[in-house]
């Protein structure tokens, strides 16, 4: 029994991975997994708590919201209006949800965001510099990066504001060294491959494998 039940895993085990390939590989190429890299949009929401005969007026507050949808996006905004004013979804009332879009999307720019999470022993405030053509790339980016580098919970992690930074005030250093305007990468592997029948284990002369 242990070897036939043993034998049914290395099948499905089999099958499951031959459906992932099948997926991530495409005619010998490799396509990204939409799974892996998290797309964030970003939303401008605009609420207030309900009405009430005591307070007929109540403050109407307008956030920037990133998530992945709309629906999470309205969840966040709830759950930051339960903190600042104890209003919940059932208690009020949303005005206006509109997603907004870069006016320059195809230009790379340096991107500063000022966040706050949650570690397993305390919460900390951070700030982090990311290039991007777009905002939402940029939160992205920081959402793998707190995931893999400080092991931050999605939840757990507030975006406290973010915004366009330019040259003269970026601080990072991986965003500092992509200003200088003489930025040079090398090209690897220009030369084609010898064809088997010519390949040799020594040779009198070192080949370059780049561009000088």
């Amino acid at each position: 029994f242990g070897s036939r039940a043993s034998r049914a895993i290395h099948v499905a085990s089999t099958d499951s991975f031959k459906s992932l390939s099948s997926q991530v590989m495409v005619k010998g190429n490799f396509s990204v997994d939409p799974s892996l890299e998290a797309k964030m949009h970003q939303y401008q929401i605009v609420g207030r708590a309900a009405p009430t005969n005591k307070n007929p007026t109540p403050k109407i507050y307008r956030m920037r919201i990133f998530a992945r949808n709309v629906v999470l996006a309205k969840s966040r905004f709830w759950y930051f209006m339960k903190r600042l004013n104890k209003a919940k979804k059932s208690g009020g009332e949303l005005l206006a949800v509109n997603e907004l879009f870069d006016t320059s999307p195809t230009k790379v720019k340096n991107y500063g965001i000022w966040l706050r999470y949650d570690s397993r022993t305390n919460t900390h405030n951070m700030y982090k510099e990311f290039r991007n053509i777009n905002i939402n790339g940029a939160v992205g980016q920081l959402y793998q990066e707190m995931a893999g580098r400080h092991r931050a919970d999605p939840g757990s992690i507030q975006i406290i504001h973010a915004a366009t930074v330019s040259d003269e005030n970026c601080r990072r250093e991986h965003v500092l060294e992509m200003h200088d305007k003489g930025l040079k990468f090398p090209i690897v592997r220009k030369i084609p491959n010898t064809i088997k029948k010519l390949r040799t284990t020594f040779k009198a002369k070192r080949p370059n494998t780049f561009v000088r």
